[in-house]
């Protein structure tokens, strides 16, 4: 069957091949230069019938443009066959579309696009990041579809390749459903028409674009690669022209097409050679090229039928002309490669001489000749560097002789214009005063709306030009936006996997300690060989260095020893089961971090960025519940005290310059509490710690600044805090006037504890409505809760709770008051109920009730059943309680206050006469 022009086609997709080429049947090497010029003429080309998409494979993207080179400060344009690599997604560039090796290529997978109207038109530039590229196509259309098409083909492999790959595990691969993107139809660009004349089977008929001298085009950077491609294609023409070399002979080729028959035997033979990746064999592929030769040339029978002598005159002088300047630099390069060969020769007639020679003496001669030589061309040498330096000090003379020449010039330039536009200024007004005032201003209106018209005329093909530009640059950016928002919900994703995974780890290891601490508490029952395999597995667990386990892998979250405040994340206790509990604590709280990380924390986060100025509202009240990130702490703080206590300027330093001044009598025991303060804070559990002195300073402040509570243990821990998170003393000194004077009731920290105490006996009441099942339990084994909660009421938590829960606490404390302590001593009760009510034995009670706080590691968990499970809360009601107890408090003082009056006044009434019996008794034993 006769393939006719579509047999044509497909002999075109080498690797600087045409578009319409089927990979079934490329060619193995490309056409040849010759068989460029034989192509038939455009207008044949343009009634060749090309297949649909449906028929043939995907349409490749190639064409000539010409390629910015820069050899030191020369830049120069260079015409190259660009041709697109799918699989890689690159662009290969050739000298020529016969070319078989690239001399490079260009990564379009991390490139950009850009064109800009002022550099001119046709040229863009792709931006790797390596280098960039300036290209430059023969018209506007053809750039701005060389730019669409690049843009299209990069999209289409950057989305095959960020597709993620589906593992087994369905909770790793769930939180990349549906992350696939796929290319909408949001076009910024229209869709630009494929410009025949400069890409594709056309662009390709027609010879490459020709520069002013033969070697211009030549690349210097990759001579070997040259060589290839020229040897190559003359080759290829001389087997494919026959035994008489002359490519320019016409007349040897058939001016009628071969019979079916031929055609078809060729066909199979072309088949049958193809070889495993799609190209040809040499044999083959000049059968083929024949053939195609054969058919396609201008004097056969169909070129006659739809050309006239002319076309076919002016089709074969253009082919001449092209292949008289492909010879031309064939010719110099052949030049070039005698040069070599004539001084490769010369050397090698030089060693045979020398190893012809029989005697020592004659080969000592052939050496001497060529030290002697060797001296002249040294001593050459020198005279031509000295002769060179001699010019380069006469160039340099004459540079500047020319620079002073060419300043002169242009001073007499100058003068010369000043003296025309004195002359044109002269003769217009002369003008001016000769003619009628009404024609000349007439004659200047027409030349001025000439001129803006023409202005006008340049604005406007200057804003279609931006407009396209900016069109483009819509394009570009909203596909580089979506390749990287792809990337980044890729990595997400992967973070995410990363979070899960290392929680499921502190999970399981986690149950792995609390397994030991079990088998810990069943050692004296078990044999001593496993008894000592316990303990040699509670030393390992012990041990282990968190830090080092994260340098080995990949960690997100590594738990460090402090947090950010200083604080240890595993408190080093005396005990084993302590130090065992800490570490389970530890990695629980790791777990709880990572799983509400991306659910809870990052939200949460956003939510406190967008908060710009502070207003007292129920949005602030619920986001500084649920805790306020590290980040704005500080400053919602510094605001909370501010709203209700308003610092006096210089008041700070006053009281600073008093306790400098007079010793204040509650010096002594701030001296002893604050080597106990924090001890689990890396800040204070040195003496030597910075944070100590500052401590101290705002203590002392307080002392002079409240005389009537002076100094009360538990102040130092409160200042503590407030010094961690405020970092300032004086904002330190100012927070803890705010806890003590504003939202602690009065008589707190008096020296009776009245108002504390108080407080206890209406927690007993709340424990009892809230929790009546546990304060059951508690008044069966004759529990006093006040032995455990009292010290949480009086520092707010500090020391009981682990840090990251404490300053949660303190968050809402400081913006809610009192209640928020009730709130949470409540909580951490029903945290734990289930547990204290499996105990029952009132001395194990009480052992869990001493560190029961700190094995609470869901801050999320407490804070809900806080604010929501023990609602309602009414702080009126908190207040009628209060009232209520401390009448009665009152009043149980005053009568404690009556009987040891009572007993002091009969103590002192029976004093002398119990004085005289005791004497009595010591003279009878005497």
């Amino acid at each position: 069957m006769k393939k006719g022009p579509e047999s044509r086609a497909s002999m075109l997709a080498a690797p600087g091949s045409l578009m319409e080429s089927d990979p079934d049947t490329n060619s193995s090497n490309g056409t040849s230069a010759r068989e460029k010029d034989m192509l038939p003429s455009p207008g044949e080309l343009e009634n060749v019938p090309v297949k649909t998409s449906t028929e043939t494979s995907r349409k490749k993207l190639c064409g000539y443009l010409n390629k910015l080179g820069i050899k030191g400060p020369i830049k120069t344009w260079k015409s190259r066959w660009f041709f697109y690599d799918e699989n890689k997604c690159r662009l290969l560039y050739y000298r020529t579309a016969q070319d078989i090796n690239p001399l490079g290529s260009i990564d379009l997978s991390s490139a950009s696009f850009d064109c800009k109207m002022e550099n001119g038109e046709g040229i863009f530039e792709i931006r790797t990041p390596s280098r960039a590229f300036t290209l430059k196509a023969i018209s506007k259309q053809a750039m701005m579809y060389w730019l669409q098409q690049l843009q299209m083909r990069r999209w289409e492999f950057c989305n095959t390749q960020s597709r993620f790959p589906v593992g087994s595990s369905q909770l790793v691969n769930e939180p990349l459903a549906g992350r696939t993107n796929v290319v909408d139809n949001e076009h910024f660009l229209p869709l630009v028409k494929t410009p025949t004349e400069a890409v594709g089977l056309k662009a390709a008929s027609l010879p490459a674009p020709q520069t002013s001298t033969a070697l211009q085009n030549i690349s210097l950077k990759h001579p070997w690669t040259e060589i290839q491609n020229t040897v190559y294609n003359i080759c290829g023409s001389k087997q494919l022209w026959g035994s008489n070399g002359n490519v320019f002979s016409f007349d040897e080729f058939q001016e009628h097409p071969e019979n079916v028959d031929e055609e078809q035997e060729a066909d199979g033979a072309v088949k049958e050679g193809t070889l495993e990746d799609g190209r040809m064999g040499p044999r083959l592929n000049w059968i083929r090229k024949a053939k195609w030769m054969n058919s396609g040339f201008p004097g056969s029978e169909e070129l006659l039928r739809e050309k006239n002598s002319v076309d076919k005159v002016s089709v074969l002088q253009q082919q001449i002309l092209t292949l008289t300047e492909e010879v031309k630099s064939q010719k110099e390069l052949v030049k070039l490669l005698h040069k070599a060969l004539e001084a490769a020769q010369q050397e090698k007639r030089v060693s045979n001489m020398y190893l012809t020679a029989t005697e020592d003496k004659d080969r000592l001669e052939l050496v001497r000749h060529k030290v002697r030589q060797i001296a002249d061309l040294t001593s050459r040498l020198e005279a031509l560097e000295q002769e060179k330096k001699e010019m380069e000090q006469i160039l340099t003379l004459r540079d500047s002789h020319i620079q002073e020449l060419k300043e002169h010039v242009q001073l007499l330039m100058e003068k010369n214009h000043a003296k025309q536009e004195v002359i044109m200024t002269l003769t217009e007004q002369m003008a001016r005063e000769l003619s009628d005032p009404l024609q000349e201003a007439n004659t200047i209106t027409v030349e001025t709306l000439y001129k803006q018209q023409e202005e006008i005329e340049h604005l406007k093909d200057d804003i279609d030009a931006y407009k396209t530009q900016n069109q483009f640059l819509n394009s570009e950016i909203h596909q580089v936006t979506r390749l990287w928002t792809s990337v980044a919900e890729n990595e997400k994703a992967l973070l995410m996997k990363c979070a899960c995974l290392q929680a499921r780890n502190c999970q399981m290891e986690s149950k792995y300690l609390t397994v030991l601490r079990k088998l810990q508490e069943a050692v004296p029952g078990l044999p001593n060989s496993h008894a000592e395999l316990v303990k040699n597995l509670i030393q390992e667990a012990l041990q282990w260095d968190v830090k080092e386990e994260a340098e080995e892998g990949f960690n997100l979250n590594p738990v460090s020893e402090y947090d950010e405040y200083g604080f240890m994340t595993v408190p080093d206790y005396e005990i084993e089961d302590w130090k065992l509990l800490a570490k389970i604590q530890a990695l629980e709280i790791k777990s709880n971090k990572l799983r509400s990380q991306e659910i809870v924390e990052k939200p949460l986060r956003d939510r406190w960025n967008s908060i710009g100025e502070l207003n007292p509202c129920a949005e602030l009240k619920s986001l500084i519940r649920s805790g306020i990130p590290v980040e704005h702490r500080q400053r919602v703080w510094r605001w909370m005290v501010s709203r209700h206590c308003s610092p006096a300027p210089g008041h700070y330093q006053r009281l600073l310059e008093q306790s400098r001044s007079t010793e204040h009598p509650a010096c002594r025991q701030i001296e002893l509490d604050l080597p106990r303060t924090l001890t689990n804070n890396k800040h204070f559990s040195s003496p030597t710690s910075q944070l100590i002195p500052r401590l101290r300073r705002v203590l002392l402040a307080f002392s002079w600044h409240n005389p009537a509570i002076g100094y009360c243990q538990g102040l130092n821990r409160l200042a503590a805090v407030a010094l961690l998170v405020l970092e300032d003393e004086e904002s330190a000194f100012w927070c803890l006037v705010y806890i003590v004077e504003n939202l602690m009731p009065a008589d707190y920290y008096s020296e009776t504890l009245i108002t504390s105490q108080v407080d206890q006996r209406v927690f007993k009441d709340f424990l009892s409505e809230k929790l009546p099942r546990l304060m059951a339990h508690f008044e069966q084994y004759r529990i006093d809760v006040s032995l455990i909660t009292f010290n949480w009421f009086l520092v707010a938590f500090v020391d009981s709770l682990v840090s990251d829960i404490l300053l949660r606490v303190w968050d809402a404390f400081l913006y809610e008051g009192t209640k928020v302590i009730f709130r949470y001593a409540l909580a951490i009760f029903k945290y734990n109920e289930e547990e204290i009510l499996r105990i029952h034995d009132s001395v194990e009670i009480y052992q869990y009730l001493r560190f029961f706080t700190r094995m609470i590691t869901d801050g999320r968990k407490l804070m809900n059943i806080a604010f929501n499970d023990l609602n309602p809360f009414p702080m009126k009601l908190l207040r009628n309680r209060r009232s209520m107890h401390k009448e009665e408090l009152e009043a149980e003082l005053c009568e404690l206050e009556q009987i040891k009056a009572a007993y002091v006044k009969e103590r002192a009434e029976q004093g002398p006469q119990d004085l005289e019996e005791v004497v009595s008794e010591e003279e009878e034993e005497s």
